[in-house]
């Protein structure tokens, strides 16, 4: 086979800023070896995060131009409208700055002391909003997703045996709704499989209760199941999303992941009067229903980027970029969590720092290595994000869309080999401030002597 070229051209740039590791120790040290707290200016390859950093195409900035700052009754609301409802065929949609802002909006009428939401896994934010509203979040992933180093199609399912259980033992009327994150972030960015989709679908009918998606990376997620069920091999990967989304009474997305935009998301359902409490409280929160907190040059960029994320040519590229690494990876055994996922390779810190245990926090302590070994960004998903819901310590590296070349994946995987090479000299962290949401994300830390 040929190289898999991007299938772009590049026509403005961004100069990156090298730092030595001298210099790095500095700065980690400054930041309490925290990720979060480093200045971008300080990173070489900025793995971060994939939600808002990746890079707009020429429709997209000329959508901006476009854009309609109307407060009411924008132009551009409307095509924005009209791209999602393409997508979703769901009747009302809400636009919102970003994800966690339509999760505050649904969970705050959905949650409450009592209730309970449940999901294949939710991802910091997801589980935050639900937890701040007085619910529970519970995360029920498939038993082939506990195993990083064995690899299955669709690692990012529900376990729908222990679903069903769950719902009976509980009682339907306790669960608030079920929602679905496609690919599942937190498992890995893994992908869930329409059969499973079907599944829950059917027990949420069965019992009535609310199926929603948390449609992130629903067109990464859909080109899986092109290439990995038969039955979808001869479909579109936007036939496959609209009947993804057939299944769901509604869905919550950041538009900063798979609609190419640096800011925004939307909150859509089917249910009329779910919608006017919804908006009632988009009005106090983030602005009038036809603007949601964002600028039409907003709304413009995520209705052309809704449409670009589903072109196959660029799918192709993107998923193969991510196999790329892990076959690079896998020439020196590096542990990381197979299959390699849609938009991030998840570094196993567990197997990669077998002498760290979990109350060292290895995941937090990999991320540290690799930045100091070669200025690489990235994120722990593991016992610093979820405390006592982690169920594996992971790194993610999260890569933009549209916005590293080949080289820049070179240049990834040799700081990561270089780290594996003398992974026996990384020490372990202890946590020394915290805060009670969201902690990973201010935290700090100090090296465990």
């Amino acid at each position: 086979m040929r190289t898999i070229i991007e299938p772009f051209k590049i026509k403005s740039v961004e100069p990156i800023h090298f730092t030595t590791a001298e210099e790095r120790a500095v700065l980690l040290k400054e930041a309490h070896y925290n990720p979060f707290l480093l200045r971008s200016r300080d990173v070489i390859i900025d793995l971060l995060t994939d939600s808002g950093t990746g890079a707009m195409s020429s429709e997209q900035w000329a959508g901006v131009m476009r854009g309609d700052e109307s407060y009411a009754g924008s132009d551009s609301f409307f095509r924005f409208e009209a791209a999602v409802r393409d997508l979703t065929h769901m009747p009302f949609i809400i636009p919102v700055h970003q994800g966690r802002a339509a999760e505050k909006i649904l969970f705050t009428i959905k949650g409450g002391i009592g209730k309970y939401v449940v999901s294949n896994t939710l991802f910091d934010t997801t589980r935050a909003n639900i937890e701040f509203s007085g619910a529970l979040g519970v995360d029920l992933l498939t038993t082939a997703s506990k195993d990083p180093s064995v690899p299955a199609p669709f690692k990012g399912n529900m376990d729908t045996e222990r679903l069903r259980e769950f719902i009976q033992e509980k009682g339907a009327e306790n669960i608030s709704l079920i929602i679905m994150t496609v690919t599942n972030n937190s498992g890995g960015g893994q992908p869930v499989s329409m059969a499973n989709i079907r599944e829950v679908k059917s027990i949420c009918l069965e019992y009535k209760i609310p199926f929603f998606i948390d449609a992130c990376r629903f067109a990464e997620n859909c080109y899986f199941i092109q290439q990995r069920e038969p039955e979808f091999k001869d479909k579109t990967v936007k036939e496959i999303a609209q009947e993804l989304f057939s299944y769901a009474d509604g869905c919550t997305m950041s538009a900063k992941k798979d609609a190419f935009a640096n800011i925004g998301g939307f909150l859509a359902v089917h249910d009329q009067q779910l919608a006017e409490e919804c908006r009632n409280l988009l009005i106090i929160t983030e602005g009038f229903p036809t603007y949601g907190g964002l600028s039409g040059r907003d709304l413009e960029a995520i209705a052309i980027g809704l449409k670009e994320i589903v072109e196959e040519d660029y799918l192709k590229y993107r998923i193969r970029s991510i196999e790329y690494i892990g076959e690079k990876l896998d020439e020196f055994q590096v542990p990381y969590l197979k299959p390699t996922g849609g938009h991030a390779l998840y570094l196993d810190a567990k197997a990669f720092l077998p002498h760290i245990p979990a109350h060292e926090f290895p995941g937090q302590a990999l991320c540290a290595a690799l930045y100091l070994e070669g200025g690489i960004r990235g994120v722990e998903i593991g016992s610093v994000m979820f405390g006592e819901h982690a169920q594996q310590e992971l790194v993610r590296l999260a890569i933009p869309r549209r916005t590293y070349t080949q080289s820049h994946m070179d240049y990834l995987t040799e700081v990561i080999i270089a780290v594996f090479e003398k992974r026996s000299n990384v020490s372990g962290m202890k946590m020394v401030y915290q805060t009670p949401f969201l902690r990973h994300f201010t935290a700090k830390f100090e090296l465990v002597k």
